[in-house]
């Protein structure tokens, strides 16, 4: 059995810890607050749903007695989910939607519970116009969603689902993302017995793809990163002890200094990236790094060096 290194686990938790900013906190508090009122003001006066656990939410507090409001079912089923993938994603992305869940939570209870805005039958600004609900609440959980991804977190466990499970069932994040709120859809028109909503719904859904992806510069793909630095074998060992997975070191030499060099190849999920930067700058602040899209990712690189 292999054996475990404490020491060498609460050194790499202190300095995770380390590494959360106080900006990134002030600004998903702000995300959550734009995320509810999305949901609270748009959709859900009118029944109209969103997307992920949000919408997973907003279904059972329709169907379950008054007194449990929605702010109970975004953390009972949301915040399970980003524990869950606390070794995936790692503490910091942990900490930052652990904490927009809880604002987004917080802030959708005072809009409905407590403030004095009657969001009761209809929304406050497009009353019961279902196409400007679905739009607008769209748009702004959107700006919500992608501001807190920009900034470190997630505010919907189904995007930790996509990114723990997607490969192992062969498909994109995207792709999974898509099948579980298509499922999500149809179980509501089956209750319901209608299919008007779950439709608009998918209104909402598209036009809170396109705000996110506006955000945060791509809704699903894997990045692939290439970094140029003259410190390579430290920033290859740094991200494969942070990240697990196996590093490409490619060989090259520079134009004007003729000088051999070696340029990293690395690819990761979009909730890394801030991570990535961080220790690549910390080790070499004037390493070249380049991100790309990457559509699709086959095979692992997990544990090991190419």
């Amino acid at each position: 059995m292999k054996k475990i290194d404490i020491k060498k686990i609460k050194n790499e938790v202190i300095e995770e810890l380390k590494g959360l900013k106080f900006k990134n906190f002030f600004i998903l508090f702000f995300a959550g607050i734009i995320n509810s009122i999305g949901v609270t003001m748009f959709l859900a006066p009118v029944n109209l749903y969103d997307s992920g656990i949000s919408g997973t939410s907003m279904l059972l507090w329709q169907i379950t007695p008054d007194h449990i409001n929605l702010s109970f079912f975004l953390i009972v089923l949301n915040i399970p989910l980003f524990l869950f993938g606390l070794k995936k994603q790692g503490l910091q992305f942990t900490i930052y939607s652990v904490w927009a869940v809880l604002i987004y939570s917080l802030s959708s209870f005072l809009i409905t519970d407590v403030l004095p805005i009657d969001v009761a039958n209809s929304s406050p600004f497009a009353g019961n116009d279902l196409v400007l609900c679905a739009i607008f609440g769209g748009l702004i959980s959107g700006v919500g969603s992608g501001l807190t991804i920009r900034y470190g977190g997630a505010i919907d466990g189904v995007e930790v689902m996509a990114v723990t499970f997607a490969k192992k069932l062969n498909m994109t994040v995207g792709t999974f993302v898509m099948i579980y709120n298509v499922i999500l859809y149809i179980i509501i028109g089956i209750i319901f017995r209608s299919w008007e909503l779950p439709l608009y719904s998918i209104i909402t859904y598209a036009v809170a793809i396109k705000s996110v992806d506006f955000i945060v510069e791509g809704l699903d793909k894997a990045k692939s990163v290439m970094i140029i630095t003259e410190r390579e074998e430290e920033v290859c060992d740094a991200l494969s002890i942070n990240f697990g997975y196996g590093v490409t070191q490619i060989h090259a030499t520079g134009y004007y200094s003729q000088e051999p060099r070696s340029v990293i190849y690395f690819v990761v999920n979009r909730f890394q990236i801030a991570k990535l930067k961080m220790i690549v700058k910390a080790i070499d602040p004037s390493a070249f790094i380049t991100i790309s899209e990457v559509s699709d990712v086959l095979g692992s690189s997990l544990k090991g060096k190419n």
